[in-house]
This record gives structure tokens, sequence and C-alpha cells, in this order.
């Protein structure tokens, strides 16, 4: 009772039919704090989300600061301080070092989400007109050059940066 018998994951188990200890959890069960996302990644669920899905998340000046922030630290490298499609990883760049100067690649500018400039998304429809559900759908699992980024921010995070987006869309 004192000392209690703890296996590491590693190591062979008799207690389990297939003698190992690092069990595979059961089907359907989420990890504690998972928030599972219902939508796969298909256009099709793309504009269901758009549809269905929207911001938990009350709008309020601290929620759009930390929106503001956290788009800043992921978004802004691409889509800009402004959200213009104008971020540094969209110019021309280059970098010297021991083995001289070289260009660095130049990635796609995104579209702006700025009413004012009419640009549509890939996807259909203009940047601006971008629903919760699809803005959400988008950071979860990314769109063309933009890679997912569901492992970098969490739910409440990627909800915040859909409420800044929302500030952008205005201008």
């Amino acid at each position: 009772m004192y000392d209690p018998l703890a296996f590491n994951p590693d190591q062979p188990n008799a207690n389990f039919a297939d003698g190992k200890t690092a069990q595979t959890p059961p089907k359907g069960t989420d990890p504690v704090g998972f928030t599972r996302f219902e939508y796969a990644n298909t256009l099709e669920d793309y504009e269901r989300a758009g549809r269905e899905v929207k911001n938990p998340l009350l709008v309020n000046a601290e929620n759009l600061e930390k929106g503001k922030a956290l788009f800043t630290t992921y978004c802004s490298v691409c889509h800009g301080a402004e959200g213009k499609g104008d971020g540094p990883l969209t110019k021309d760049r280059s970098v010297t070092d021991s083995r001289g100067t070289r260009q660095l690649e130049n990635f796609p500018p995104p579209p702006s989400y700025h009413r004012t400039d009419a640009a549509n998304s890939s996807r259909g429809g203009l940047m601006a007109d971008l629903t919760d559900g699809k803005i959400y759908h988008t950071i979860y699992y990314g769109h063309n050059s933009m890679g997912s980024h569901a492992s970098q921010l969490s739910p409440e995070e990627r909800w915040k940066v859909v409420m800044y987006v929302h500030e952008l869309q205005k201008k």
C-alpha cells in the first residue's frame, strides 16, 4: 500500500492481453482538455462550418487585444499587421552569411481581409465576408500555403484570432 508497483510505459505488462503497458486509448475518447472539431478538412465541411459554427466568446476589449497579439505572433508574418496580405514573408528578402548573400524564397501573399480591397477567397466569396466558422476551419486545418495552426493555438485562442480578423474585415 505504501510502495505501489508502477510499470514504465515501455515495459512488458502481464495485466493486459497484448502484454503492453502503454495501451491505445479506447476509440472515440479524447485526451483531458482536448476539444474535438467535428468538421472534416473538406470544402463541404468548410462551407458547413461557415453556416453552423459561431464564436462562443464574448466580444470585448480584452479578447480583442489578446486576439490581436495572437494574430501578430502567428498570422502577421504572412497576412501583415493590418491583414492586407503584405507580411514580411511575401516580400523580397535576402540573407548574408559565411556563404555570401542569397535571396530567400517568397511566399505568395494571401488576399487582404479589408472590405475596401474587395479581395476574393480562393474558396469563393470575399475575404471580408468570411464567417466565424470559415475562419476557424481555416485556422484549424490551414489552406493553400498556410499550414494548420491547431497545434499552436488552443480553441479559445483560435476564437480570439477569429474575433480580431472580424475587426480587420471592417476596414
